[in-house]
């Protein structure tokens, strides 16, 4: 299965925005799949305050900018209307912040999504991936 545009999950991102060890090289090798062109990587527009938290968090204001310029330059943005937030709340599961990734997935029409974290997307409709 040839895949072209695909969710990035969060931890894909933060790892190698934050060069966290184990998994730095096989999701800096999505990324890079990503601004080669192999694949369109997606980001849920959801995602962004989350990020940009998370690395002001563990670096500082001035990295967490940069990385949500990096997001805003390089990945196609995925909307979340009224009905992606309902639909991800009707989904089995118990973890809305993957349902909600999920439900963007869905209505944008995406091959697959790419995350660390399968055991959180095991009732996915749409193709999951690690790594």
């Amino acid at each position: 299965m040839w895949l072209r545009r695909v969710l990035l999950d969060l931890n894909i991102l933060l790892d190698v925005f934050l060069s966290r060890g184990p998994w730095l090289a096989n999701s800096s090798a999505v990324l890079q799949s990503s601004f080669n062109g192999q694949i369109s990587g997606c980001l849920s527009v959801a995602s962004l305050p989350t990020i940009f938290s998370i690395v002001r968090r563990n670096a500082n204001a001035s990295r967490a900018s940069a990385v949500l310029k990096e997001c805003l330059d390089s990945f196609e943005l995925i909307s979340v209307e009224r009905s992606t937030a309902e639909s991800a709340f009707l989904m089995l599961g118990n973890d809305f912040k993957d349902n909600l990734q999920v439900s963007c997935a869905i209505e944008a029409g995406l091959d697959a999504i790419v995350t660390r974290d399968p055991k959180g997307f095991a009732l996915s409709p749409i193709t999951v991936l690690t790594p």
